[in-house]
């Protein structure tokens, strides 16, 4: 779990793209039919290159420009360079997107944002490691670490929580994490003023 704008989320922090992570790939499908994705802490860009392949216009953020170089030509896909850390917000104020999603990166002065920039109905995917990984190997720093809860915190009355873990994963290599899918329900939305039906989020596996 290599992906993160963080130098303390891994020791070789834009390794080759690999597969997405399997919970990014569960909770794709709540995410609304060509909305566009916004891809934090990329690096060359496996969910990017995912949700480009899925139909959904995308924008992929990360700091490291050869990262960003090895998806030039993907259709669908705009890279942004810059340090979210140390910069200001490099995308415009009112963008917001169909979903955020977020994978081996943590930074949480960037959590109000990453939530501001959700569409209303749209969905963050979160995956990252947790207390605990610092005993099988890095990060082991407690700031790239989240304490238990803590990403059910950043969203509490303000998205909904479809799913949320904090564990243990074994593969592809021993990791602590800590991983959420969370919605920007649509206030007032017409299904529920016409038929009374609330938003259904279908659950996998």
């Amino acid at each position: 779990m290599t992906d993160g704008l963080s130098p303390g989320a891994s020791a070789a922090s834009h390794a080759p793209t690999g597969e997405p992570s399997r919970w990014v790939q569960r909770w794709a499908h709540l995410v609304e039919a060509g909305g566009a994705v916004l891809d934090v802490a990329s690096g060359t860009g496996r969910h990017a290159r995912f949700f480009a392949a899925r139909g959904h216009p995308v924008a992929a953020i990360d700091r490291d420009a050869s990262a960003l170089a090895s998806m030039h030509g993907v259709d669908g896909l705009t890279t942004v360079a810059a340090d979210i850390e140390n910069g200001p917000w490099p995308l415009p104020a009112q963008a917001q997107f169909a979903a955020v999603v977020v994978t081996n990166y943590l930074h949480r002065p960037l959590f109000p944002q990453l939530l501001r920039a959700l569409a209303p109905g749209g969905v963050l995917i979160y995956e990252t490691f947790a207390q605990g990984n610092e005993t099988v190997g890095r990060p082991s720093n407690p700031a790239f670490l989240l304490a238990p809860g803590e990403l059910l915190d950043a969203v509490r009355a303000l998205l909904r929580v479809v799913a949320f873990q904090d564990g243990f994963l074994a593969e592809p290599r021993p990791a602590y994490v800590q991983r959420i899918c969370a919605v920007r329900e649509p206030d007032g939305s017409v299904e529920r003023k016409d038929t009374g039906v609330p938003p259904r989020y279908d659950l996998t596996g």
